[in-house]
């Protein structure tokens, strides 16, 4: 439900982001989430638990839209990649250390991580609100009409921008959907592995991609978009090409580890998002933002009817076979790093 929230209020964060700014929208939506994950710690039911959570998916989507909105604008051309790539990672970081300190809170109650988890989001939205002030960017995070801005209807206009939509549906398709899903379970009941060797795989894969997160922002900023994602994208086809003929659990930890180094080139499509428009495009990150948001919903529901009538690998193949689409739009890519001082020359 809270994902489904996400989506659904995409266009709205935009929207708001275009009209209030990234700042105001980002601290509020952190705050918003932290007042809906407080009183999800105090829920009496399981479908008030639902309902409280399926509420912050609001405030979830106001954040991550503003957030990418304001790093992609006040980021050069020449270091979008890399700061991306530095926010990614701070994703990262938390996606490693919260279950284990969440799991270490839930022997004093399971409701314990809830409220830890709304002081840490009022401390973020607190500095979103304080901090994020133009003259620490030396560009302007409130609301200016006077900067032209790419509309909605003018983005998708962007073959760039299209093939960026449907690589990040694909890219969060495989590297959460396959994971959140029926990863664990083909792990435990086709390789006779333990849940303990599902986490190392997991944790390997997160330190790979955090070991070369930085390097490949800046190979991204250097040498072109186009580059990082086929280097990105092979990687994670070779992932998959392991888990399509895995027999034992060392092939699922090689899988794992080039899922994570091409998961490291991930900020690399978001960049490219940044290259190709002007100005505060809030509905525009939103929708690139949304696409990803798809992806990690389509991918387990559809891999897991794929497993139900055939097999595990069935569904890898044909996520492999997805993935394909990725690649060859890939090669089809103009390079973008350059484009808008291009057109500002021309």
């Amino acid at each position: 439900m809270f994902a489904i929230t996400r989506l659904a209020s995409g266009l709205i964060s935009g929207k708001l982001v275009d009209r209030f700014g990234e700042r105001l929208t980002l601290g509020i939506g952190l705050f918003m989430v932290a007042f809906f994950v407080f009183l999800s710690g105090l829920a009496q039911s399981y479908e008030q638990l639902l309902f409280l959570r399926a509420a912050g998916g609001l405030g979830s989507s106001m954040f991550s839209v503003a957030s990418g909105s304001l790093i992609l604008r006040v980021a050069s051309d020449s270091q979008r990649a890399r700061a991306q790539s530095v926010y990614n990672g701070g994703f990262l970081v938390g996606s490693i250390a919260g279950p284990a300190f969440g799991g270490a809170l839930i022997a004093f109650s399971p409701r314990a991580p809830f409220f830890i988890y709304a002081v840490t989001l009022s401390i973020a939205g607190s500095i979103g609100l304080f901090y994020l002030h133009e003259a620490r960017f030396g560009t302007k995070t409130e609301n200016d009409d006077s900067q032209p801005t790419t509309k909605m209807l003018e983005a998708l206009k962007i073959r760039p921008f299209r093939y960026a939509l449907i690589m990040t549906f694909l890219s969060t398709w495989v590297l959460f959907g396959v994971r959140s899903s029926i990863l664990p379970l083909f792990v435990t009941e086709e390789l006779h592995g333990t849940t303990t060797i599902v986490g190392f795989g997991f944790t390997l894969s997160a330190l790979a991609q955090g070991l070369i997160l930085i390097r490949a922002g800046r190979f991204s900023d250097s040498s072109g978009r186009r580059a990082a994602l086929l280097i990105g994208f092979t990687m994670i086809s070779i992932g998959l090409g392991f888990l399509i003929f895995a027999t034992t659990t060392w092939m699922f930890m090689l899988s794992m580890l080039f899922f994570g180094l091409g998961g490291a080139f991930g900020g690399t499509g978001a960049a490219l998002v940044g290259d190709v428009i002007k100005g505060r495009s809030g509905k525009v990150i939103a929708i690139f933002q949304m696409a990803g948001d798809a992806g990690m919903m389509v991918g387990p529901i559809l891999l897991g009817y794929i497993s139900d009538i055939s097999s595990y690998r069935t569904a890898f193949a044909t996520t492999a076979i997805a993935f394909s689409i990725a690649i060859l739009l890939a090669a089809r890519l103009p390079e973008t790093r350059n484009l808008v001082a291009t057109q500002d020359r021309n």
